[in-house]
C-alpha cells in the first residue's frame, strides 16, 4: 500500500487484528521510506451497491456517508460509537445480502429509521426531519404525535 504521507510505493503491516466486531481487519502500517505509521481497516465486499437517488441518478454505495449521517443524527446522545458502527455493519450486510445490486436510497433511509427507533428516540427525530424533509414546526408536532401514538399501541 503506498503511503498517504510520503507516496512510497511499499508500507510494511506491523500489527493486524479483527475489530471488535469481527466485520473488519484493522492493520497498523510504516513506510520504511519516511517513518510515518498509519492505520487502515479492510471489509469484505460481497457485491458493489449502487444508491438510486429520488431524481433516478445513480452513485456508490458509501459507507461513510451512511455512518456520517448516523453520527450527525446521535451527536450530543448517550451513545457509543461502537453501536453506531454495528448498525452500519448491519445495514450494509442486510443491503448486500438483498441480491440486489440498485438500492433506492428510501430503502436505507427506512432501514435507518427502523435502527435508530429502538435505539435513541431523539436521534430517530432528527435523522426523520432531514430524511422526511420537515419544512416548519408543525411537521415535528405531528411526527412526535405518531411516535407517541406508536408506542401506546406497543405497550
Amino acid at each position: 500500500m503506498r503511503c498517504p504521507f510520503c507516496g512510497h510505493s511499499d508500507s510494511q503491516v506491523k500489527d493486524s487484528r479483527p475489530t471488535e466486531d469481527n466485520a473488519a481487519i484493522r492493520r497498523r502500517r510504516f513506510c520504511p521510506e519516511c517513518g510515518s505509521r498509519w492505520t487502515t481497516f479492510e471489509r469484505v465486499q460481497l457485491r458493489e451497491l449502487t444508491i438510486v437517488k429520488k431524481e433516478g441518478e445513480k452513485a456508490p454505495f458509501d459507507r461513510e456517508k451512511l455512518a456520517r449521517s448516523l453520527r450527525i443524527a446521535l451527536r450530543k446522545r448517550p451513545v457509543e460509537a461502537e453501536r453506531i458502527e454495528r448498525i452500519v455493519n448491519s445495514i450494509q450486510r442486510q443491503l448486500e445480502a438483498s441480491g440486489e445490486s440498485e438500492i433506492p436510497t428510501k430503502a436505507i433511509g427506512q432501514m435507518v429509521m427502523e435502527n435508530l427507533k429502538d435505539l435513541d428516540q431523539v436521534g430517530y427525530v432528527r435523522f426523520a426531519s432531514v430524511y422526511r424533509n420537515f419544512r416548519e414546526a408543525k411537521d415535528f408536532e405531528d411526527f412526535v404525535e405518531n411516535l407517541g401514538e406508536l408506542e401506546a399501541v406497543t405497550d
